[in-house]
């Protein structure tokens, strides 16, 4: 069931014959003046569904009927609407054949749907019905099947309680194709000028042992690519269902995927958000797998190169295509079950899962008051609704919601409370745009030093500026837990105080701000989250995730490196504001971490975006313990000797090598049991054409014939 709570702000204008006169204006006794009344009132609307023991909805029910509390405290009902379906959801006639020509129309460009306005109830007795389509996570044929199965329900499984609007995100931007509306014959239209293959390119990506061989150099692991696509969607899903949100009465949206998988380095927090928005804004979302019915090959379909390596013998690579699979399936679950709707899986007949969602939505009640408690108190408000008159019946609604808080009121306890309740959430909040990039080093053979990388977009920080701040708090809280045991093993409490000149604002409209603190960590699996909050606004963004540190002491197949960072940005430590360490840490901080070089601190670029004028640095550390050598048949005098170890930097685009620097040896120090070799690459990436690149990183230890690689995705823009 749907819940609001909205702040309604009435303006009344009123001019009277005789009034009195202002001070320090010259007007007559006579003269036409007017005044402006400002109510507040804090309305809150819940639709409940009312059964019996049988299961049939109770009709005739009033506002007298109902017994309403929050927070134990009685509410007037102030209006109760039946929201009658069933005698008005008739089957409509049959459509016109598919083959024969239809009007078509223009598709809207807006980004809001209409609310409903207080002279034309254009929703009363409606069943809303939103189809939503995800192009970046539908290939060309799925894409077909899901407009095909749309156009099948419009055409013959529409009834005259439906009103169906059209969505479709393609990577940029969700876009509101048509309005909700009852006319076949438009909504048809739009779905048959829907261009296939839209929004290409952002596809889900799965493990490198299933990847398809592409020609293209080895690279480590293919999960690194499109790092922030699932939260893009996710966020986009968000958008959709905040839009859906200025209509009162119950919404479903039909939200059509070729899957949906988190993977682990996607910000978890966006999925919590997802589904708290949808619930705040009365939308159940009702997940359909466009692939349907599927009988995956082994090694994959004709479509693509089959995988390569030894996990196509071992039966690793099939195994790891089901289990991608399966996850990509588990999030399209997830997000339905969380809000309410159902998920649609493994079927052809994809109308289906819309008539699902469509006999979902039956007779209703909403039930509207005006809370008796106006303190903006932020608190979570607990609605409890029953039957008087000792009526036994099923209540289904929303158990409550939290109430608005002006943050410009909070005192120091009210901020350090929030920041705390924020922190343990299950519904984080995402108010703030967070990027994160999580490295690792190894210290020794038993510690990692683990820098961690928040990056925030400026230009959501001038708002501050736009109030008339001179200066921005930036609060940063987090936790690190051990997923193993749950216990917390690190936490970060910290400020940043930011100076907002005239010349501050603009350059943060157009930079990001980026923080940095460094945990030493032993190898294992732990989870991350991670709290941002502008002081001057209120506004929090939060990000989660689960990372692995992995013990490269037991790695004897490759030669061990370390997380590899990418930056066009080298700052003077002393200048790098944005830093946890104090100045009495900062002797311990340059020998502990590995960024901090001669008194110079490396930027990581953590979204990857290299622009005209930077040059990219790539650099990592290699490691190589004496015992590897010594590790011969025959023990000679060269194998006490310390070889080195080459590496170099190779861009790819479309599969073909463009750019590769020349190797750079480093040999390990006389007499170490364990050296760390640093590499450093400054490339010149003017000369290179504007897009997208994959980087990778060799490295090659001749001595012990063993090799590493690593890649990621660039983006060079201007």
């Amino acid at each position: 069931m749907i819940r609001r709570y909205a702040l309604l702000a009435i303006l009344v204008s009123v001019a009277a014959g005789a009034r009195a006169q202002q001070v320090g204006q010259n007007k007559t006794p006579d003269e036409a003046q007017g005044f402006t009344l400002k109510i507040n009132s804090n309305l809150v609307v819940e639709a409940v569904t009312v059964k019996d023991k049988k299961g049939n909805f109770i009709h005739g029910l009033t506002a007298k009927d109902f017994v309403l509390t929050e927070d134990g405290a009685p509410q007037a009902i102030r209006y109760c609407e039946h929201q009658n379906l069933t005698e008005t959801a008739k089957p409509l006639p049959a459509e016109k054949p598919a083959n024969e020509e239809i009007t078509v129309y223009n598709r809207l460009a807006r980004t809001q749907i209409a609310p409903e306005s207080m002279d034309k109830q254009r929703y009363k007795n409606r069943r809303l019905l939103a189809l939503y389509f995800d192009m970046t996570a539908l290939p060309p044929p799925d894409q077909l099947r899901s407009l095909a199965a749309a156009e099948k329900f419009v055409r013959t499984q529409m009834t005259t309680a439906d009103l169906i609007a059209i969505l479709r995100y393609q990577g940029g931007s969700v876009d509101i194709l048509q309005d909700f509306t009852a006319d076949r014959n438009r909504l048809l239209s739009i779905l048959e000028t829907m261009v296939v293959g839209e929004g290409q390119g952002s596809s889900d990506t799965v493990d490198d042992t299933s990847s398809a061989d592409t020609g293209a150099a080895f690279g480590q692991d293919d999960s690194e690519f499109n790092v922030f696509n699932t939260d893009r969607q996710l966020s986009a899903v968000q958008t959709a269902a905040r839009m859906l949100g200025h209509v009162s009465e119950k919404k479903s949206l039909i939200y059509f995927a070729s899957g949906l998988r988190l993977n682990g380095i996607d910000n978890q927090a966006q999925m919590h958000a997802t589904a708290d928005e949808a619930i705040k804004a009365g939308v159940s979302i009702w997940t359909v797998d466009a692939r349907g019915l599927v009988a995956s090959a082994p090694m994959g379909d004709a479509t693509q190169g089959s995988p390569g390596g030894q996990s196509m013998y071992t039966g690793t690579s099939a195994q790891t295509l089901t289990t991608d699979f399966q996850q990509s399936q588990d999030t399209l679950y997830a997000l339905a079950g969380d809000t309410g709707g159902k998920a649609f899986l493994d079927n052809n007949d994809l109308s289906r899962g819309i008539v699902q969602a469509q006999q979902a939505i039956s007779d209703y009640y909403i039930l509207g008051y005006y809370t008796t408690n106006a303190e903006p108190n932020g608190k979570f408000r607990r609605i409890r609704i029953s039957l008087g008159q000792s009526q036994e019946a099923k209540l289904d609604y929303r158990q409550g919601y939290y109430a608005e808080k002006q943050f410009n009121k909070f005192n120091g306890v009210d901020r350090e409370r929030q920041l705390e309740d924020a922190l343990m959430l299950e519904d984080p909040i995402t108010d703030l745009t967070i990027a994160m990039e999580i490295d690792y080093f190894q210290l020794n053979r038993a510690e990692y030093f683990v820098p961690i990388i928040v990056k925030i977009p400026g230009r959501e920080l001038a708002l501050a500026k736009r109030g008339g701040a001179e200066h921005t708090l930036i609060d940063f809280v987090g936790e690190i837990k051990d997923l193993i045991g749950g216990a917390t093993v690190s936490n970060v409490r910290d400020n940043v105080n930011i100076k907002l000149s005239d010349a501050t604002a603009a350059e943060l409209a157009h930079r990001p701000i980026e923080y940095d603190i460094g945990f030493t960590l032993l190898p294992g699996k732990y989870s991350i989250k991670f709290l941002a909050r502008d002081d001057e606004t209120g506004r929090i963004g939060t990000y989660q995730t689960n990372f692995v540190i992995p013990n490269l002491n037991k790695d004897t197949r490759r030669v061990p490196i370390s997380a590899v960072v990418l930056s066009s940005q080298r700052v003077d430590l002393k200048n790098a504001i944005y830093d946890a360490e104090k100045a009495k840490d900062r002797a311990i901080a340059e020998a502990v971490n590995p960024l901090v070089q001669e008194g110079r601190k490396i930027i990581p670029s953590v979204t990857r975006v290299i622009t005209t004028g930077h040059k990219l640095g790539v650099y990592f550390q290699a490691y190589k313990e004496k015992q590897q050598e010594e590790n011969t048949p025959v023990p000679t005098a060269k194998s006490v000797t310390p070889t080195p170890l080459y590496a170099f930097v190779t861009f790819y685009q479309d599969g073909k090598k463009v750019y590769e620097t020349q190797p750079t040896s480093i040999t390990p120090g006389a007499g170490n049991n364990f050296s760390k070799l640093p590499f450093s690459f400054d490339i010149d990436t003017d000369a290179l054409p504007r897009g997208q690149y994959d980087c990778q990183v060799t490295v090659l230890d001749p001595a012990a014939q063993k090799t590493a690689f690593w890649r990621a995705p660039i983006m060079l823009a201007k």
